[in-house]
């Protein structure tokens, strides 16, 4: 299994792409959009480079992972001889349902189809298939050529080869897979999310500033980086996403999102990919500016 497509060329999308392509597979980058694979193409470079200058890879390294991937803007075109699909799209229900609905026609019958889903049930994902047993969950960190898990969701259907075939590939990755139940929000996001919203109310309720709560959470919990900033980090749209799909899977208040991030979604404040989220980023994309909202 040497062709791997991954479906889309944002963050999460070039991330994986990337990373197969790092290890020697033949990757067909797929996005409806030719300015999001340019884009794509353009940071997966760029984060090539740096890795070159910190001597982790030499420039030869560099030209071969770039000579391995392939853009395609056709979906059918660009599974033809795929043996993974590794879907990275919007996380939202309705577009992942038609993305499974087309590759489970234009795949090989052997594809395994894998979705970075990080909330979204595989079950409902894999029922829109004819091959449940080949559907799983792939979900990839960000930034995905340096962050080590996997979480690997099987769904109500997914064969144990299945699994065990995607288990091998993740280390072939040099990542460490996790075998994970499907249930809303898996366990990174499960635990996660709940964290982020109640800095979030913390914040909303004025108990601290944004600076103070993530230094509480850094130097207090030795947290790399604090919630907000995260947040900002991860986007609030999608935060907001994955929340959304936890409370209306659990029924459950405690996942129930905070209005702020409600309000600051809607505004379009969404974090580094807007420029503005609890940081300013007009200047830096570090977070060493308080959005004006919170100044």
């Amino acid at each position: 299994m040497k062709n791997v497509a991954v479906i889309g060329a944002g963050t999460m999308g070039n991330g994986i792409a990337h990373t197969f392509a790092q290890f020697n597979y033949k990757v067909q980058l797929i996005d409806v959009s030719q300015a999001a694979l340019d884009k794509g193409i353009a940071t997966i470079g760029r984060n090539l480079d740096r890795m070159v200058t910190k001597e982790k890879i030499t420039e030869a390294d560099k030209e071969r992972t770039l000579g391995n991937i392939t853009t395609y803007t056709s979906l059918e075109e660009g599974v033809e001889y795929a043996g993974l699909v590794v879907e990275a799209a919007t996380e939202n229900i309705d577009l992942k349902l038609k993305i499974f609905t087309d590759l489970d026609k234009f795949c090989p019958d052997d594809t395994i189809l894998a979705s970075n889903t990080s909330s979204i049930s595989i079950t409902q994902i894999a029922a829109v298939t004819s091959r449940p047993e080949m559907v799983i969950g792939m979900h990839f960190m960000n930034p995905v050529p340096i962050m080590k898990l996997v979480e690997i969701i099987k769904g109500y259907n997914t064969s144990d080869d299945t699994y065990n075939t995607v288990a091998d590939i993740s280390k072939q990755l040099n990542k460490v897979p996790v075998e994970v139940n499907d249930y809303p929000g898996f366990v990174a996001n499960r635990i996660l999310m709940p964290m982020i919203n109640e800095a979030i109310e913390t914040l909303y309720n004025g108990v601290a500033g944004v600076q103070e709560i993530d230094t509480v959470m850094k130097l207090g919990m030795a947290h790399p980086m604090g919630p907000l900033q995260l947040a900002d980090f991860i986007g609030l749209d999608v935060c907001l996403s994955i929340l959304n799909v936890m409370y209306d899977g659990f029924k459950n208040p405690k996942y129930a999102p905070c209005p702020l991030l409600v309000n600051m979604v809607m505004a379009g404040k969404l974090g580094i990919k807007s420029g503005e989220g609890f940081y300013d980023y007009s200047e830096s994309r570090k977070a060493e500016k308080v959005s004006r909202m919170f100044a």
